[in-house]
């Protein structure tokens, strides 16, 4: 276990190194970007030595898996779903997961408020939006986000907390830069047009672009490979 806390820490503090420089190209504080750590293809070993070098936020996109796999969690753990949610598991997500960021479109909401009220909680979402329009993408269209927000606000036991997207894969980082871009614009008008709106976070980059993502103003990055992967012929 020492070793792959050792390896897994180096791997950490490598990406926190380059979080740190791309918020400061941006004229960022590095303190508002939280590094989520996807353990979506590792088991609970890697997670605690993870845990151990100082991670505490975890992305999984599968909620038995992830409930399986933190089921006897330290209390500061915190966990996000960061996989599409269908309608008929919302009842398992609910209260489970401190941050779900694919909510993206109403059939969710109401089975999301439904089951939140029924448990007599509140539960932190992200709108997810589908800024680049691929067909094979989750998220709602950056032209339909307004009506959704305003869906969510209506609903007393969803606290929205602001908006995720992901890139499309590219050849290079910089080509995703303009998607990241359109997300923090959209939020900085939804913002305007909702003034008592929460909308701070944007959860958008992952192992292949999350400088830019954070150059471009993500508040939650989603990396999984550059953590927890080792490095060829390791």
């Amino acid at each position: 276990m020492t070793s792959i806390i050792t390896d897994i820490a180096a791997r950490i503090a490598a990406v926190e190194g380059r979080i740190t420089l791309a918020a400061e190209r941006a004229g960022r504080d590095p303190s508002e970007i939280t590094l989520v750590g996807v353990s979506k293809t590792v088991g609970r070993a890697d997670v605690d030595a993870a845990y151990a070098a100082g991670m505490r936020h975890f992305g999984e996109n599968r909620i038995q898996d992830a409930l399986v796999k933190f089921e006897d969690s330290p209390d500061d753990l915190v966990l996000h779903l960061i996989g599409s949610l269908q309608t008929n598991k919302v009842r398992h997500a609910v209260g489970r997961f401190q941050l779900i960021h694919s909510v993206d479109r109403l059939s969710l909401v109401d089975a999301l408020q439904a089951r939140c009220e029924a448990a007599s909680v509140t539960q932190p979402i992200l709108l997810q939006v589908n800024v680049a329009r691929e067909e094979q993408k989750h998220g709602c269209d950056p032209d339909d986000a307004a009506a959704m927000i305003e869906a969510v606000l209506a609903r007393k036991n969803l606290e929205l907390r602001g908006l995720m997207t992901m890139a499309p894969l590219t050849a290079t980082p910089e080509e995703a830069r303009p998607v990241f871009a359109e997300l923090r614009q959209l939020r900085d008008r939804l913002k305007r047009d909702f003034p008592g709106s929460n909308l701070a976070d944007l959860s958008m980059g992952m192992t292949n672009d999350y400088e830019v993502a954070v150059e471009e103003g993500a508040t939650i990055v989603r990396v999984g490979r550059a953590i927890f992967a080792p490095p060829p012929g390791a």
